[in-house]
């Protein structure tokens, strides 16, 4: 019969189990679909179910390989198929049916039977180029396994064009290991090539700019939202990998990286090593995961206190990478930006930039929602927290309030237990900053942040400005000030933060808070003024404001500073040679 001849007044031929064959006239005759003994020769194309060693066909490997049923006939075999598939898997297995004989899926009723079926996925393609597309995207969804093709003969003799093309196809796909092709040898140029996984964290940005600066090869993959963002990354990541070839991929704050490790077990199997530099607290991030253990896992943390603890815990490639500035985007202000954003009325003589914490608390009081003990208590514990030098909030409460423990462990999911943690953390840094901020009044500061300010600071003598984008605001407001004041949030108790390297690469003052890892990277004093204490900020506000030829110095060494070791290119070049010493 010609492939593409129309088949007209379809029979259905039943028998006692239901329907048994489909005919049709052809040429002055009946031709039918399966023919005598249908039902057996139709289930013959499946292979055994047992290995006997000696078995040819090879038996199904049901999650090892993607069956690909080739015609759905009757239906016999795809029902047997079902079982068996069911039987091994539950509701875990997937199957691809190839059939483009609408005529006869319509007489069968497959479609409609297997409807509620989810894992069946339906290709129906009209030529076989883009039938194999979609059973490529569909592989590369399921990690690469390999086809196993199972071919309905009545089909090959239906379309012998179509049907053989897609299964000499997958048959020698099922040939080639899929792995092979993602094991390639990484860092053998002289520059890396880099898969950046971004969701719009800022950083990423600036990791992109830096890659340009470098001209280094890069390429973005978008991590996507909603219910079915984690198949369709895992495709996409498989396409980027094999096409793109990337010596490592890199994310922040282990952006992609699911908390089961299916990302990881991936990333290994396929030997592509994975950099994810942490620019918040890593235990609170990593708290949520069960499998994160990997050595093609890379770990970079801004805050080098973390690096022993990461290490303890079983991270053996954990690294110091403190932040930096993208010197680009932070450069002293022009003189027709100055007139640009004059009537912004950000002039002032002393300036705070951040949240106030008072919502953000509040937010993670409710998602914790904690039994009465640890509510009433949390406004202790973080006060006392922020005077401790202890890093964990788990480990503070369990050397202090060992009484609280029973509470604690009582709240029944990891995402409680995290969001009390960082409740403890967040009202910490609330009080720290409040404190901070109200030794600056006298010098009726402007506060440019949230409007918990308006609550914490009834008083009238500062003014106050909504939140500043840090891309379009933050790199011309900065040089309104005489002086910027910085305090650090309390999930960073010896690390820096943003500031300090954005506003002397403006061209700008900044007076902050001691930090025990400031001095590697820069030299206090002549690079940058630091306070101890709330008495000691105001002194060094009202010195400086008087001596504005000393602060000028202090600027100008800053920011050469900056520009010669804390650009994100200097990062970026840490994290390539950390990479390269380890998987080369």
């Amino acid at each position: 019969m010609p492939p593409h001849a129309p088949r007209c007044a379809i029979r259905k031929i039943c028998d006692a189990e239901g329907l048994a064959d489909l005919a049709w006239p052809h040429e002055g005759q009946e031709t039918r679909l399966l023919g005598p003994s249908g039902k057996m020769r139709e289930c013959s194309l499946l292979p055994p179910t047992q290995e006997d060693g000696l078995s040819d066909p090879p038996p199904l490997r049901p999650g090892l390989e993607l069956p690909v049923l080739l015609g759905s006939g009757v239906g016999y075999a795809l029902a047997d198929l079902l079982d068996r598939l069911e039987a091994a898997l539950g509701e875990e297995y997937t199957l691809a049916v190839v059939d483009k004989e609408e005529d006869l899926l319509a007489a069968s009723g497959l479609r409609q039977t297997h409807a509620h079926k989810k894992n069946i996925l339906w290709v129906n393609a009209p030529d076989a180029e883009k039938a194999l597309k979609t059973l490529h995207q569909w592989q590369l969804g399921h990690k690469g396994l390999p086809f196993r093709c199972l071919a309905h003969p009545a089909y090959q003799r239906l379309d012998r064009a179509y049907y053989g093309e897609i299964r000499r196809s997958l048959e020698a796909s099922a040939r080639i290991n899929f792995w092979e092709k993602t094991r390639y040898a990484k860092f053998k140029g002289d520059a890396p090539r880099i898969l950046l996984i971004t969701s719009g964290y800022f950083l990423i940005g600036e990791l992109e700019a830096a890659c340009r600066r470098l001209n280094l090869d890069y390429l973005l993959l978008e991590l996507p939202e909603g219910e079915t963002a984690a198949g369709m990354f895992m495709e996409q990541l498989l396409q980027a990998i094999i096409h793109f070839r990337p010596d490592f991929a890199l994310t922040i704050n282990h952006l992609g990286v699911d908390r089961e490790g299916v990302l990881l077990d991936l990333l290994e199997r396929m030997e592509l090593p994975l950099a994810s530099w942490f620019v918040d607290n890593p235990h609170l991030i990593l708290y949520r995961y069960t499998n994160v253990f990997s050595p093609w896992c890379v770990l970079f943390s801004w805050d080098e206190d973390n690096i022993e603890s990461l290490r303890a815990r079983g991270f053996a490639h954990a690294h110091y990478l403190p932040l930096g500035t993208d010197h680009t985007r932070f450069v002293p202000q022009s003189p027709a930006a100055q007139q640009k954003y004059a009537c912004r009325q950000w002039n002032c003589r002393v300036s705070f930039v951040g949240n106030s914490m008072l919502h953000k608390v509040a937010g993670r009081l409710r998602n914790a929602d904690p039994p009465a003990d640890l509510r009433a208590r949390y406004p202790e514990i973080a006060a006392a927290f922020a005077l401790s030098q202890e890093r964990s909030v788990i480990h503070f409460m369990e050397q202090n309030y060992p009484e609280l423990l029973p509470s604690w462990h009582s709240l029944d999911t990891p995402e409680r237990q995290l969001s009390y943690e960082t409740l403890i953390t967040w009202e910490a840094t609330r009080r720290y900053r409040l404190e901070q901020v109200q030794a600056i009044l006298p010098f009726e500061p402007l506060i440019a942040g949230d409007n918990g300010w308006l609550s914490l600071l009834p008083n009238k003598n500062w003014r106050y400005h909504p939140e500043l984008s840090y891309y379009a605001d933050l790199p011309h407001f900065y040089p309104f000030s005489q002086v910027n004041f910085n305090c650090t949030s309390q999930q960073m108790k010896g690390a820096v933060n943003q500031r300090v390297f954005d506003v002397p690469a403006a061209a700008a003052f900044l007076i902050t808070d001691w930090r025990a890892q400031m001095e590697k990277l820069f030299e206090p004093g002549k690079e940058v003024i630091c306070y101890r204490s709330p008495e000691e900020a105001a002194d060094l506000i009202a010195y400086y404001l008087d001596h504005p030829e000393k602060k000028q110095a202090i600027i100008r060494a800053a920011r050469r500073r900056v520009l010669a070791e804390h650009g994100y290119e200097r990062r970026l070049q840490a994290i390539i040679t950390a990479m390269r010493a380890l998987y080369a």
